[in-house]
């Protein structure tokens, strides 16, 4: 049964909320001070956010840290995808030397999890409530086999296309609304010197362009039974044929020098109007504006056109807590989870990340447009069944299924490599990944 949700703009239950976090983080502060002259207390966060918006969101949570008395020790893997840091991460965990806490995605916590090395923050989750303030959606990648092993900080949506007002103004174009405006609109920014989709060649980046696309040509249940069930048919329908054929025109729409392009790099391209667009998850906001460029006025934030019924693919950014050898190294991890889960914090990271809270009863009124419209399409999914999870983001499938398809799906767009092909390759490499499980 779907755990219901509650309304993201209470204000009785936020109100409550607000009260006990505050208290929380008074208790958690005075038990520090005990055992500060006991023990050296830092809180080792590694972490994946390094562009421009990334880090501005991570300074919400690092400087309440810092303010109750905990001292935060900052380890960025540069990389946007995850692949160094997790990485880094595995280094780390091979000499016995796990950071406090980690951000991972998806199937990786649950992996960490039943290997026994996530520690758990239970007794603040049940002084704050956290089970009536998550969706299930959430959950399932912060409570794991009964114990939240990870304090979520936001939710992405992945589903997205950043567009240019300057660019589209400069060839008197509407947004696009459908496949075919969509592709029509590419030579007529080519013919005004403007790169149609901006585009970092990283597979990762592609990657999440293919599952945008899934949604996009084929829908929710598509894609479900695609990315999620690992259907073959699925896989090696024609329907997926049709999406390798729009990912092809897309290949047509990109600059020469894209390969090896960071995606805030690209991003940069829309915000200076050099280039009219970008497909990209919603963390792309948070380049905008820290830019100090608004919704409306100078870009516009388009869900990716849906066949049939809207969706909307998720991703949940959490700290996941490695267990730690002594008492005190777990309360300031206790400190951090109550930070992060801070109703107030949450809408904050969210304003700087360009995403929406994990709570559901966040008080969204003060995020943009795009945030709020994203924030009541998140629980509209959810009500309808159309919330699906990221499969890039290894929230659908394992790391070593999505690495598997990541390999087609970039061979793909970087050569001629027919759609017919394509598909046949996918299908081909998800059944061997499987096999490997």
């Amino acid at each position: 049964m779907e755990k219901p949700s509650v309304s993201r703009a209470d204000p009785n239950v936020r109100g409550k909320s607000q009260m006990k976090t505050i208290a929380n983080i008074a208790t958690l502060a005075i038990c520090f001070s005990a055992a500060q002259a006991h023990a050296e207390n830092d809180v080792e966060v590694m972490h994946f956010w390094t562009s421009g918006g990334e880090a501005a969101a991570l300074s919400v949570i690092r400087d309440r840290v810092v303010v109750a008395g905990i001292f935060w020790e900052d380890t960025p893997i540069v990389g946007g995808g995850g692949d160094q840091a997790r990485t880094a991460l595995q280094a780390r965990i091979a000499e016995g030397n796990p950071p406090s806490a980690m951000l991972m995605l998806g199937q990786n916590i649950i992996n960490w999890a039943d290997e026994g090395l996530l520690g758990e923050v239970n007794a603040v989750a049940e002084t704050e409530g956290w089970d009536a303030v998550l969706s299930q959606a959430v959950m399932d990648f912060s409570k794991i086999n009964g114990n939240y092993v990870a304090a979520p900080t936001n939710v992405h949506r992945t589903d997205m296309i950043w567009a240019s007002r300057e660019a589209f103004d400069a060839i008197g174009a509407n947004y696009p609304t459908t496949w075919e405006e969509f592709n029509a609109l590419a030579p007529r920014f080519i013919e005004a010197g403007i790169v149609p989709i901006a585009h970092g060649g990283q597979a990762w980046q592609e990657a999440y362009m293919f599952e945008a696309l899934v949604l996009g040509v084929g829908g929710p249940d598509f894609y479900r039974d695609a990315l999620v069930e690992l259907n073959p048919d699925a896989l090696s329908s024609e329907t997926m044929q049709s999406v390798f054929a729009q990912m092809a025109e897309i290949r047509g729409m990109v600059d020469d020098d894209f390969a090896g392009r960071d995606w805030d790099v690209a991003t940069s391209m829309v915000i200076n109007g050099e280039a009219a667009m970008q497909i990209m998850g919603d963390w792309a906001k948070g380049e905008f504006t820290n830019a100090g460029q608004r919704p409306g006025q100078h870009y516009a934030c388009i869900p990716i056109p849906t066949a049939g019924d809207e969706g909307f693919i998720y991703t949940v950014n959490s700290l996941s807590f490695f267990a730690q050898p002594d008492a005190d190294a777990a309360d300031t991890q206790a400190i951090l989870a109550t930070v992060i889960m801070d109703p107030e914090v949450q809408v904050a990271f969210s304003q700087a990340k360009g995403a929406i809270p994990a709570r559901t009863d966040s008080d969204v009124s003060s995020l943009d447009e795009c945030g709020q419209a994203n924030a009541a399409a998140f629980s509209a999914s959810e009500i309808a069944g159309t919330a699906v999870p990221t499969f890039a983001g290894t929230h659908a499938a394992q790391a070593n299924v999505v690495a598997a398809a990541s390999e087609v799906i970039t061979d793909f767009f970087n050569s001629d490599m027919s759609p017919e092909d394509a598909t046949g390759q996918l299908a081909e490499a998800v059944e061997l990944a499987l096999g490997q499980i």
